[in-house]
C-alpha cells in the first residue's frame, strides 16, 4: 500500500479504535466528531453495526435508563470547562457502571492548557479524569477509561481530507495584530503579523494550533512518514513551525519509511476564489444552494420525498429523513461522487443521468433514454421510477441521493442568483483596473435597495430569486476587498466615507429581513430577527468591515505571488489568476529558481540553504478558511 492509499485509509482506521469500545453502549457524540464519522464510516450505521445500543447528542439534556449501564463519549474538545460539565450532567442522570471517553485533543495539549510545560510519564490528566468518572458514577470500583484518538479527518474523496474540527480556525489579520500589541509594552510590540510568535497568541488560539499539529503528527506517525513543512502566510508559519518542533515527532522522523511535503496556506491569501461564482462545478453549486445537514458544514440535505408516495405538504419534510452527499457504502455512488467533484457541471450532470439510467435498467424499470440537454425534470423522472420499490431503492440508494441532489440544485429558485453574481463579479473585475477602488466599491450600493412590496416575496427575504441576496452581497464585498490591493488607487478619506454609507445601507437591509440565513446569524449573533436591534446590526456591520479591511492587505508581504489580477490590456479582458494555481505552478515547474514566498519550516539555516523543490514527493494542501 502506497502513502496515498495509507492516508485515505487513515480516518477509517482511527474510528476502528472507537468502534471497538461501543458494544452494548450508548454513544454520546458532538457535532464535529459526527461529521468526521459521517464521511469516514458512513455515520450512525457504523456505530450500530459495531454493537452500540443507541446514539445520542452530546448534551446535558440527555441521559440513559437503568438497563443501559455503559456509555461512550466522543468529543472534539478538551476535557475542561463546559465539556466536563456536560459529561457530569449525563452521568449524574443515568446509571452507568462503565464509561469510556474519547477526546480528539492529545494529552500533551491538556498539559499545556493546565500550564504544565515539562514532559511527564504516562497520562496523568486522563488518569485523574477517570477517577472523576468513577466518582460521578457513584462507585470507585466501576470502570472508566479516557483515551485520545484523533478522529478529526473526514475522507471526502480519494484525494481530499477535510478537518471539520478546525473549520473555525481563521488566519490572522491586521485587527488581530492590534489586539496582540495592545497587551504588550510599547517597545515590544510587533511591526507586522510575520513577527508574531506562538507565545504571544491568545491561549485559546495556541491550544487550537497545538491540537491541529498534534493531529497531523498522529497522521504522519500512523503512515510512517517524515514530512517537510512549508508555509505561506503568518498563521501558516506558526502552524508549520509548531509541527516541525513537535516533541513526539523526532523519533518518527528518524525511522520513517515514507517522505511527504506539506504546504500550509493562509486561505486569506486569496478569498476571491473561495467566494466567487466563476466555478463551473456541480458539487460547488450543490453545496451552495441546498440546506446544510443539521450540525454539519460539509454536507447538505437532499429531499427524498420524491421517492415515496407521500403528498407534499408544509410539514411533509419533517416526516422523512433527508438524504446526503456522503455515500461511503456504495462503490457506484462513490465513483459518481468523484466524477461530480472533479468534472465540469455539464459533464457531471450527464454522468448523473447515465448512472440513473443504468441503475433503472438493472432493476428492469421502464426507463426511456433521451438524448440532448439534461434537465432537472428529466433527472427527477428517472429517480421516481424507483418510487416505493423497496428492493430497487435499497440497491441504488446512493445513486438516487446524488441524482436528487443534482435535480434539486438545478431547479433551485436561487440558481438564477449564481448567474447574477457571476455577471456582477465580471463587471467589478473589469472596472478594477480602470478606476479607483472606492469607485468600484460604490457600484455595490445600488444593490442594497429599499424593501420591495411584502406581497411580492414569500421566501422571507426582501430579494427576488434572480437578484443578489443579502448573503450574496456580503460575498461580493469579500470578493472585492480581497482584490483591493490590485486597484489603481485607494483614497482613504473617500473609502471611509463610502464604507459608512455601506454600513448604514446593510444595517437597514438586515433589519428588514424576515428570516436570517446561517451567515447573518453568525455575523449578528442572533438566530431570530426579533432578537436583533438596529444598534446590534450596525455594530456587526462595523466589525465586518474591519475584517474586510484586513483582507485587503494579506498579500502585501509577498514578493512573487502578490498579484491574483491581470488588468485588461485593450485586447484581452481583465482576469483573475487563482493564488493556489500559481502556487502549484511554482512548486511543479522545475528547473527554475525557488519561490521566495514559500518558506521552508522543517530545519535550521543549513537545511534552509540546501533545500529545493525536489524534495516535494507528494503535496497535501491544508487550507485555513473560515466556516461558511
Amino acid at each position: 500500500m502506497n502513502l496515498t492509499e495509507e492516508l485515505m485509509h487513515l480516518p477509517s482506521q482511527m474510528w476502528d479504535k472507537v468502534l471497538s469500545k461501543v458494544k452494548k453502549a450508548v454513544v454520546f457524540m458532538d457535532d464535529r466528531c459526527a461529521q468526521a464519522l459521517h464521511w469516514s464510516k458512513g455515520g450512525a450505521a457504523a456505530m450500530l453495526d459495531a454493537g452500540a445500543r443507541n446514539i445520542k447528542p452530546f448534551s446535558s439534556f440527555e441521559a440513559c435508563a437503568k438497563n443501559e449501564p455503559k456509555a461512550v463519549f466522543v468529543v472534539s474538545t478538551m476535557l475542561k470547562g463546559r465539556t466536563v460539565d456536560i459529561i457530569k450532567d449525563i452521568i449524574s442522570m443515568s446509571h452507568f457502571q462503565y464509561c469510556v471517553v474519547f477526546t480528539t485533543v492529545a494529552h500533551s495539549v491538556h498539559l499545556f492548557a493546565n500550564n504544565v510545560s515539562t514532559e511527564m510519564e504516562g497520562v496523568p490528566v486522563f488518569e485523574q479524569f477517570e477517577e472523576k468518572l468513577c466518582e460521578w458514577m457513584g462507585n470507585m470500583n466501576y470502570t472508566a477509561e479516557v483515551m485520545h484518538v484523533p478522529v478529526v479527518f473526514s475522507l471526502v474523496s480519494q484525494q481530499m481530507l477535510l478537518t471539520p474540527t478546525f473549520s473555525h480556525l481563521f488566519p490572522l489579520l491586521v485587527s488581530d495584530l492590534e489586539q496582540i500589541n495592545a497587551k504588550r509594552p510599547e517597545k515590544k510590540r510587533f511591526g507586522s503579523l510575520l513577527d508574531v510568535d506562538m507565545n504571544s497568541l491568545p491561549a485559546d488560539l495556541q491550544i487550537e494550533i497545538k491540537s491541529l499539529t498534534s493531529s497531523l503528527n498522529a497522521m504522519f506517525e500512523a503512515t510512517g512518514t517524515r514530512e517537510e513543512s512549508f508555509a505561506v502566510g503568518p498563521l501558516s508559519r506558526l502552524i508549520a513551525g509548531e509541527l516541525s518542533n513537535h516533541p513526539q515527532a523526532r523519533n518518527r522522523r528518524k525511522t520513517a519509511q515514507n517522505k511527504a511535503s506539506i504546504i500550509f496556506v493562509d486561505r486569506t491569501m486569496d478569498l476571491t476564489g473561495a467566494v466567487g461564482h466563476h466555478g463551473d462545478n456541480l458539487v460547488e453549486k450543490i453545496l451552495t444552494l441546498l440546506r446544510p445537514l443539521p450540525g454539519h458544514i460539509t454536507d447538505v440535505q437532499v429531499d427524498m420525498l420524491e421517492l415515496t408516495s407521500q403528498q407534499r405538504t408544509p410539514h411533509s419534510q419533517n416526516n422523512l429523513a433527508p438524504g446526503c452527499l456522503a455515500q461511503t457504502q456504495s462503490p457506484p455512488a462513490q465513483t459518481l461522487w468523484e466524477n461530480m467533484l472533479t468534472s465540469k457541471q455539464k459533464e457531471g450532470v450527464m454522468e448523473v443521468r447515465r448512472q440513473l439510467v443504468e441503475a433503472a435498467s438493472k432493476e428492469k424499470l421502464p426507463v426511456k433514454m433521451s438524448m440532448g440537454r439534461v434537465t432537472p425534470e428529466q433527472l427527477s423522472a428517472y429517480a421516481q421510477l424507483f418510487r416505493s420499490n423497496f428492493g430497487a431503492l435499497q440497491n441504488h440508494c446512493g445513486i438516487l441521493q446524488l441524482g436528487l441532489a443534482t435535480s434539486q440544485t438545478l431547479r433551485h429558485p436561487h440558481m438564477a442568483r449564481w448567474d447574477s453574481c457571476l455577471a456582477f463579479e465580471r463587471l467589478l473585475l473589469q472596472a478594477l483596473g480602470d478606476s479607483e477602488f472606492s469607485v468600484v466599491l460604490r457600484q455595490l450600493l445600488p444593490l442594497m435597495k429599499p424593501r420591495r412590496d411584502e406581497a411580492s416575496t414569500t421566501s422571507g427575504s426582501r430579494f427576488a430569486d434572480d437578484e443578489c441576496g443579502l448573503d450574496e452581497l456580503i460575498l461580493l464585498l469579500v470578493y472585492l476587498y480581497s482584490l483591493a490591493d490590485e486597484a489603481q488607487d485607494i483614497q482613504e478619506d473617500e473609502l471611509e466615507k463610502l464604507e459608512r454609507e455601506l454600513i448604514g445601507a446593510l444595517t437597514l437591509v438586515i433589519s428588514q429581513e424576515a428570516e436570517f440565513s446561517l451567515l447573518i446569524q453568525k455575523l449578528t449573533g442572533c438566530e431570530n430577527p426579533n432578537e436583533l436591534t438596529t444598534e446590534r446590526a450596525h455594530n456587526a456591520m462595523e466589525e465586518m468591515f474591519r475584517t474586510l479591511r484586513g483582507l485587503s492587505c494579506t498579500r502585501d508581504h509577498l514578493k512573487q505571488l502578490r498579484h491574483v489580477y491581470s488588468a485588461s490590456d485593450g485586447v484581452h479582458q481583465a482576469t483573475y489568476r487563482p493564488f493556489l494555481r500559481q502556487l502549484l505552478e511554482e512548486v511543479f515547474q522545475g528547473g527554475k529558481h525557488e519561490c521566495p514566498d514559500i518558506e521552508y519550516m522543517s530545519g535550521g539555516l543549513t537545511d534552509l540553504l540546501k533545500t529545493g523543490f525536489s524534495m516535494f514527493m507528494k503535496i497535501h494542501l491544508y487550507f485555513l478558511r473560515k466556516k461558511e
